[in-house]
């Protein structure tokens, strides 16, 4: 139960911050729920008007069998569907079996309670009238066929749009159910500063005050050691509002999951009733308002501080770190850390620095606690009922940071960033950057395996599964995710031009970090790697992507000067140029002869400099490394895209070059 504990104790902490309504922890004994109309009513309990609620997400007094609920008869104090508030659901033909008496038995209790409130007792005079569904069929809120039957979809021969209400409830095979509905109260009472009930905290505190009154035994709670209240069931709608699947649950009554192991099902998690509303409230906080988890699907990864305070998540994309001013570390030197950006000098210089300074940032926050813990857990749900926590660690914060901060470092490599700007005339337009930076989850996916990702679900889990150790535990990158990274990234002609220069940067950084020496035990495959170019580097592997990088350049800037688009010789062979280097770059060359002519003319100086440097890198090759046709490592990716990057960001332009 550790986990919970950490969230009963973020819970606590949470409540001492300063946050907007929005950004509150919801208040135990309550639940998140879609709310579809708004019934407005008198202190008298006379019906006034009812608008429908489009998108509206409400948090409403439940009890703690109908926070779980799924099937069944389980009525919310206040706010609840039709099926449950509208005492005349039965006589509009409503498709499903009718739970207002157990509503109305449950609201008289608390309006008739010591906890009680002018707005309670006016909604209970409201519906012992059982007119509910008339008013809003008077208003056009709801709608009844000739039988005065509620409607389950909007006949095709009227001529009108659907009404509002069809529009924002889930349908099934087409068809939809008025009695699904959820209704909330607002109460127009002379003096109340709050009409909607769902917003009034001294209604939400007296329901608080009530619902502990509920009859539940004493346990030994395992999580605060102390004897409290018993929790019978557990929240639900942790991820959103639609969301079945609890974490601690057990229903032994049939099937029989836990014979042999507990004489009781209750025996299988002793938790007080506080502590479990508490913790799974702090979870769907962190989610949903807090915005401190990673979605995949029905996959969550949420990290946080036990304290409260932000802590930065796993899968953050940092590639923006050069572009985004950072606070300095009040004992850093500001002289030391003014870097100017050169692609083909410091960029690596350059993106330490504010690497550094994001985590100085970081670690600025948590001084004053330094064994703050930082949790980091991934929840996913196999089926819509039950759900697993697939990954669960404990940090300190300073430790987390470190982690953090080697994947960061270790698997930095340009990346291609599309950004979007106005120009003075007011139109939008987008640029291309290269901006040092580990890849995200996502782009790994997408480089590893392309549009499969799109239809595969399992897929995409299994690899945020795989990626997460990686990243805050410091393991080494899996070689098989490598591997198809590399040989994506060999292939142009697999997606488009865009997707390609993607999968170059992805497929760079993770050769970069799987061979690092930091992280990879095998001491064979130990090398280091620099994201800039590095002319002394004479690899075989390297200098083939240099020589490449060169092709690619010279074909492109005759095709460019032509006004011709279409891809190089060297984008079509690459593949093969990654299998038998030797005999294809001789076939390349072949192909570039009548563009180096072209250029003689008329870009001489730029042509001159690029045979020389062409012959450079051939002298570089050791003795008998040029003629041997065996197939290129990753190296020479990161080759390719070094010499690339510094042809199309070049040092001096002494020359004339055509950008791309």
């Amino acid at each position: 139960m550790s986990w919970m504990a950490k969230l009963y104790e973020t819970y606590e902490q949470g409540l001492e911050l300063d946050l907007s309504q929005q950004e509150r922890l919801m208040p135990i004994s309550h639940t998140l729920q879609n709310a579809h109309v708004n019934v407005v009513i008198d202190g008298s309990g006379d019906f006034l008007r009812a608008s429908v609620l489009e998108k509206t997400q409400i948090v409403l007094p439940a009890t703690e069998k109908s926070a779980g609920r799924s099937s069944g008869e389980a009525p919310h104090p206040l706010a609840d569907k039709l099926q449950y508030v509208a005492g005349d659901y039965e006589h509009y033909g409503g498709l499903k079996k009718p739970y207002f008496d157990s509503y109305k038995k449950q609201l008289q209790a608390w309006a008739e309670s010591e906890y009680s409130h002018p707005s309670i007792r006016a909604v209970f005079a409201y519906i012992e009238k059982r007119c509910l569904i008339h008013d809003l069929v008077d208003v056009g809120i709801c709608h009844t066929n000739a039988d005065k039957h509620l409607l389950t979809q909007w006949p095709t021969e009227f001529a009108d749009e659907p009404p509002a209400l069809f529009k924002v409830l889930p349908k099934e095979k087409g068809q939809l159910d008025q009695g699904n509905a959820l209704i909330c109260w607002s109460v127009h009472i002379p003096g109340e500063s709050t009409f909607d009930t769902w917003t009034n905290t001294d209604i939400q505190q007296r329901w608080i005050k009530y619902d502990a009154q509920s009859a539940r035994n004493n346990v030994l709670c395992f999580v605060s050691g102390e004897r409290l209240p018993f929790a019978k069931n557990h929240p639900a709608k942790l991820r959103h509002t639609g969301d079945k699947a609890k974490l601690v649950s057990a229903n032994d009554a049939s099937g029989f999951t836990y014979r042999g192991r507990f004489v009781q099902s209750e025996n299988i998690a002793n938790v007080s009733y506080q502590v479990t509303q508490k913790a799974h409230n702090a979870l769907r906080w962190l989610i949903g308002p807090r915005k401190q988890a990673y979605r995949n699907g029905d996959q969550v990864i949420v990290s946080w501080a036990v304290s409260g305070k932000k802590a930065p998540s796993p899968f953050e994309d940092l590639t923006s770190l050069l572009d985004e001013p950072m606070e300095l570390d009040p004992g850093s030197n500001e002289a030391d850390l003014s870097v100017e950006l050169d692609i083909t000098v410091g960029l690596g210089q350059q993106f330490g620095v504010a690497l550094k300074r994001y985590i100085q940032g970081y670690y600025k926050d948590f001084s004053d606690t330094p064994t703050e813990s930082v949790i980091v857990m991934g929840l996913d749900s196999a089926t819509p009922g039950r759900m697993a926590i697939t990954y669960y660690r404990d940090f300190t914060a300073r430790d987390y940071l470190d982690m953090l901060g080697l994947w960061y470092e270790q698997f930095a490599w340009p990346q291609r960033v599309v950004k979007e700007y106005t120009n003075n005339n007011g139109k939008k337009y987008v640029k291309t950057h290269w901006l040092p930076g580990a890849p995200t989850p996502w782009a790994v996916l997408n480089t590893c395996y392309g549009n499969i990702v799109k239809s595969n679900d399992a897929l995409k889990k299994q690899v945020s599964e795989r990626l997460l150790p990686c990243i805050v535990e410091n393991r080494p990158l899996p070689e098989d995710l490598l591997r198809l990274a590399v040989n994506r990234a060999c292939n142009p002609n697999s997606g488009e031009y865009w997707e390609w220069e993607r999968n170059l940067g992805v497929a760079c950084a993770l050769y970069k970090g799987f061979h690092h020496p930091d992280r990879q035990p095998d001491l064979k495959k130990r090398r280091s790697c620099t994201m800039a170019l590095d002319k002394d580097n004479c690899s075989r592997d390297y200098l083939f992507g240099r020589l490449l990088a060169y092709a690619e350049k010279i074909e492109k800037t005759a095709l460019s000067i032509s006004n011709i688009k279409r891809p190089t010789t060297s984008q079509r062979l690459m593949q093969r140029f990654a299998d038998r280097p030797g005999s294809t770059w001789l076939t390349i060359y072949k192909q570039l002869d009548p563009y180096i002519r072209q250029l003689h003319s008329s870009r001489t100086g730029f042509i001159v400099n690029r045979e020389k440097e062409i012959d450079e890198i051939v002298d570089a090759f050791q003795a008998g490394d040029f003629a041997r046709d065996v197939a290129l490592s990753g190296e020479f990716l990161q080759g390719f895209h070094s010499q690339r990057l510094a042809l199309r960001y070049p040092e001096k332009k002494n020359d004339k070059t055509v950008e791309e």
